[in-house]
């Protein structure tokens, strides 16, 4: 799975792309919103990506998001024992989808990987055409 999440002005038009892929087999999704975050989106990509997902099992996760990857991999146990609270007892920002996220990686064996945005990875591109097209597809 790859995922990206576009925003024009942060707050603004956002959008999320994924591409999933399976053998030979690939799938493609993608959705905006109209007034949001660049974080939200790359957050939603990958639970859009996640719920699209027809049965539990080991799923590649690649991103170019360090919010992403940092939050899943390391912020949230902490997070969690602290009650949603971050390290400066202030809440969580986008609570409700990092619940949703934390909720969607334990029915999978997910590993995760980050790849640097706009330096040509070709999944990691098409996402971000797919981000776009969400947002491109709100004003249509």
């Amino acid at each position: 799975m790859f995922t990206d999440g576009a925003c024009r002005g942060n707050p603004g038009k956002g959008g999320w792309g994924v591409l999933l892929r399976y053998g030979s087999v690939e799938k493609q999704l993608y959705g905006g919103e109209p007034e949001t975050t660049n974080n939200r989106m790359e957050l939603t990509a990958v639970i859009r990506g996640l719920e699209a997902l027809k049965k539990p099992g080991p799923v590649v996760i690649t991103t170019d998001s360090r919010y992403v990857l940092d939050g899943i991999t390391t912020w949230l146990p902490n997070w969690k024992q602290r009650n949603w609270k971050t390290a400066g007892k202030k809440p969580v920002k986008n609570l409700e989808l990092w619940q949703r996220l934390d909720e969607l990686v334990t029915l999978h064996e997910v590993e995760w990987h980050w790849v640097k945005g706009h330096s040509g990875h070709p999944e990691n591109e098409l996402a971000d055409q797919l981000a776009n097209q969400g947002i491109d597809e709100l004003a249509a």
